[in-house]
């Protein structure tokens, strides 16, 4: 079906700006002379200003109706800044066309899922089948990304980028135009508040973003961890790789597993799974361990992200959809896992592997909220009115 392809097609072009970005943006930034420090002054900041923006960003597409117009207006507007890093200079230059550029990048990304799961229950399409074309691109270009460095140096990381966003903009072009016939009346207006104050959306809020922000010591220090205890490099790409693939096994599953458990479920099963995988990398450095522990995130991230997808599908009214998507990875990728991330450091330099077992605290904590979530949550779309 061309409809799915275009959906397929989305993800695929998101996700490999992404591949290039999460792993290599830093040595482009020390290539324009910045500090360790100053990288992560500025990548930091970047983080803060989207979770305060991104939700207001969505807010205002909600209010308008309408979804691809924004989506190529944000599309540009990331285009235009990181086009800006070729004229900035200094840590100040560097971190305003940053904000720019990260900010309105990241808001792609959750209205972009919105458009794509109206469109999965308009069409009866499988979510994850298409999600998996996010995954693919994610690990080809940050495969590639080291080949392309040795061969072109730091600045081929903007070039690629700039590149890559071409074809999002491209992605966007082809995502169904879907606009509702009036603006939303000021009675309906207020989203954010609305949504922030239904018990059953923040028990929602709480349990993504504790599952998230349980995976900040692998995600901060894992492969430093790994390197410590003699592992070579291309075993712990490997070790990445083996995680990215089984995520893209569960999501050819998605279907299947929401049939089984329901929305809800999905998340305690990611974080049961957390809470099994961050005790057993807490107890040992052992490399069977390490491949039986990446395997499990095809629950830790894999199932919890489908199961916050067709949450957010089914229980938010369609018309603040992406307010809801918005604030769901403003409080699972922002608040959340920045505070914890603040904190991993230190955990892992005093105690080292033994920091997941404060990892396996907060997922389960997350289990909690997600079995509290299903037994209150009835399946139905919330009711705001």
């Amino acid at each position: 079906m061309l409809r799915a392809w275009h959906l397929s097609f989305y993800f695929g072009a998101v996700f490999a700006v992404v591949g290039v970005m999460a792993p290599f943006w830093p040595v482009f930034l020390k290539a324009r002379g910045l500090s360790a420090t100053e990288i992560g002054l500025l990548l930091s900041a970047g983080l803060w200003l989207r979770v305060l923006a991104n939700p207001l960003i969505a807010q205002w597409a909600d209010r308008r109706g309408e979804r691809r117009r924004p989506l190529l207006l944000l599309s540009g507007a990331a285009m235009l800044g990181f086009l800006c890093f070729l004229f900035a200079k200094g840590f100040w230059g560097l971190l305003m066309v940053n904000l720019i550029a990260s900010v309105a990048f990241s808001s792609i990304i959750p209205m972009g899922e919105t458009v794509v799961l109206g469109a999965v229950y308009r069409l009866g399409l499988d979510y994850g089948r298409l999600r998996i074309w996010g995954s693919v691109t994610f690990i080809t270009t940050s495969a590639a990304g080291g080949p392309m460095l040795a061969a072109f140096g730091s600045w081929s990381v903007l070039w690629a980028i700039l590149t890559l966003l071409t074809v999002v903009l491209l992605a966007c072009a082809l995502l169904p135009d879907e606009r509702r016939a009036t603006p939303l009346t000021p009675a309906r207006t207020g989203a954010m508040g609305r949504l922030l104050r239904q018990p059953v959306f923040l028990l929602f809020l709480l349990a993504g973003g504790l599952g998230n922000a349980s995976h900040a010591v692998l995600y901060g220090f894992a492969t430093l961890h790994w390197r410590s205890v003699g592992f070579s490099d291309t075993l712990i790409g490997a070790l990445w790789a083996e995680a990215v693939a089984a995520e893209i096994i569960l999501f050819w599953l998605g279907n299947r597993l929401l049939a089984r458990f329901g929305a809800a479920n999905l998340l305690v099963l990611g974080a049961l799974a957390g809470v099994v995988r961050w005790t057993a990398m807490g107890l040992s450095d052992a490399l069977w361990l390490a491949l039986l522990t990446q395997g499990l995130h095809a629950f830790t991230f894999g199932a919890a992200h489908l199961g916050a997808m067709h949450f957010i599908a089914r229980a938010a009214p369609p018309e603040m959809s992406a307010t809801a998507q918005s604030l769901h990875g403003a409080v699972g990728a922002g608040i959340a896992v920045g505070l914890v991330m603040a904190i991993a450091g230190m955990l892992y330099q005093e105690f080292a592997n033994g920091a997941y077992f404060f990892m396996a605290g907060i997922a389960a904590c997350s289990l909690s909220a997600g079995m509290l979530l299903a037994k209150t949550w009835d399946g139905a779309r919330m009711n705001l009115s």
